[in-house]
C-alpha cells in the first residue's frame, strides 16, 4: 500500500539535496520538549539520505518529537553554503535578494511567515570565520536572525513537521517544513560578496592594531599591488597543505607553524606580502585562533618568514611550484592550485 506521508517526505528531500549538493551532510535530531540531541548522529551521503530506511527512521523519530536539521559538512569549515534565517518575512525581501544576484539555491518555509533560505557561496570551502561574516552580512542586509548566522548553523530539512509548539497551527498540528523554491546553482553574485565580507573581516582583525615601528617589511596596511580573491586565497593555502601533506603527517598540525612554512615559500615564489598576508588571514584554519592581536601575528609571522628562510620547503622537493602563476598575475585570473 502505497505511503502517500512517505512519499511527499521523500520528494521534499530529494528537491532540497538535489539543490545544496554537497557530498557529506551532518543531520542532527534534536527532541522539541527535552532539547537534547538525539544519540549516534553521524554523516550521511545524499544516496543514503535518500534510503528508505533512513527515510522511515527519520520520519518514525520525527513523530515521536524530534525536529530534522541538517547541514552541509566539510569538517572544522564551512561547505560554501550559508543559512539565512528569515524569522519575520517581509514578502518582497527574496525578490531583493535576486535583484542583489544572491539567490537562494533552497528556500523553506519552516512555518507560516517563517522561511530559512541557503545560499551557495563558494564551490571551495570557507574558513570558519570568513562564512561567519559573510552569515551576518546577510542577516544584517536582509532582516535575519543574527543569533543564526555563523558558518556552522543548522537549517530544517524539508518534509518533516516543526515540533516547536510555538509554531503549532490553530488545529493543534505541527506545521510541515515546505519546499519554496530549490534550484541548485552559484549565487551570480558570490564573489562580490565573498569580498565584501573578507574586507570587513579585514577591518574587523586590524582595527585594534598597533603600528609597528619595527615592521622591516613595511605591512601596517600595505595595499596588495593586485587584488586577490578570498577563493583563491583559500586555494592556495590549501593547495599548500594538501602538497605538503600536513593533515596527513601530523594529527593535529600546529597552523602557526604551517602558517610561516607557507608565508615563506609564497614570499620565495615572489608574492607580494600584502597578498600573503591575506592568504594567511583567509585561509589558516579557524584563523585568529588564539592570537589576541592577529594583525601583529601576521606581521611577526612575515617578518620571520622573510629573514630565515632555509634552503628548501619543509615538507615539498625544493624549487616545486605551489600554483601556476603567482597570485595578481594576468594568467591567475579565475582559480588557483588544485581544483
Amino acid at each position: 500500500m502505497l505511503d502517500r506521508g512517505f512519499f511527499l517526505t521523500g520528494q521534499a528531500m530529494r528537491r532540497q539535496l538535489a539543490a545544496m549538493p554537497h557530498t557529506l551532510y551532518l543531520i542532527r535530531l534534536i527532541h522539541h520538549a527535552t532539547r537534547r540531541a538525539f544519540p549516534g548522529e553521524r554523516l550521511w551521503t545524499a544516496a543514503q539520505l535518500m534510503s528508505a530506511a533512513t527515510i522511515g527512521f527519520l520520519r518514525l523519530r520525527n513523530r515521536e518529537g524530534c525536529d530534522v536539521y541538517i547541514h552541509p559538512y566539510a569538517e572544522d569549515r564551512n561547505a560554501g553554503y550559508i543559512l539565512l534565517d528569515l524569522d519575520v518575512v517581509n514578502p518582497t525581501i527574496l525578490e531583493t535578494m535576486r535583484g542583489h544576484g544572491l539567490e537562494p539555491c533552497v528556500v523553506v518555509q519552516t512555518s507560516p511567515g517563517h522561511r530559512q533560505a541557503w545560499l551557495h557561496v563558494s564551490r571551495s570551502p570557507l574558513e570558519a570565520a570568513l562564512a561567519t561574516s559573510i552569515a551576518k552580512q546577510l542577516a544584517r542586509t536582509y532582516g535575519g536572525d543574527l543569533a543564526s548566522a555563523d558558518w556552522r548553523h543548522l537549517g530544517r530539512l524539508a518534509g518533516f513537521t516543526n515540533q516547536k509548539p510555538a509554531r503549532r497551527t490553530s488545529s493543534g498540528y505541527a506545521p510541515w517544513v515546505r519546499i519554496l523554491h530549490a534550484r541548485a546553482g552559484l549565487a551570480p553574485n558570490a564573489d562580490s560578496l565573498l569580498h565584501s565580507a573578507a574586507r570587513s573581516l579585514l577591518r574587523v582583525s586590524g582595527a585594534a592594531a598597533p603600528i609597528d615601528r619595527g615592521d622591516p617589511l613595511g605591512l601596517h596596511d600595505m595595499p596588495a599591488p593586485a587584488s586577490i580573491s578570498p577563493s583563491q586565497a583559500i586555494q592556495i593555502y590549501h593547495h599548500c597543505v594538501r602538497r605538503w601533506q600536513i593533515t596527513e603527517r601530523f594529527a593535529q598540525p600546529d597552523w602557526s607553524i604551517v602558517d610561516l612554512w607557507v608565508a615563506r615559500e609564497l614570499l620565495s615564489h615572489g608574492t607580494h606580502p600584502a597578498q600573503v598576508r591575506a592568504i594567511l588571514q583567509l585561509g589558516s584554519p579557524q584563523f585568529p585562533r588564539h592570537h589576541g592581536n592577529p594583525q601583529n601575528y601576521l606581521r611577526r609571522t612575515l617578518t620571520r618568514a622573510a629573514f630565515s628562510r632555509p634552503a628548501a620547503a619543509p615538507l615539498c622537493a625544493p624549487g616545486a611550484a605551489l600554483y601556476p602563476h603567482p597570485p595578481g598575475t594576468e594568467a591567475d585570473t579565475s582559480a588557483t592550485g588544485e581544483p
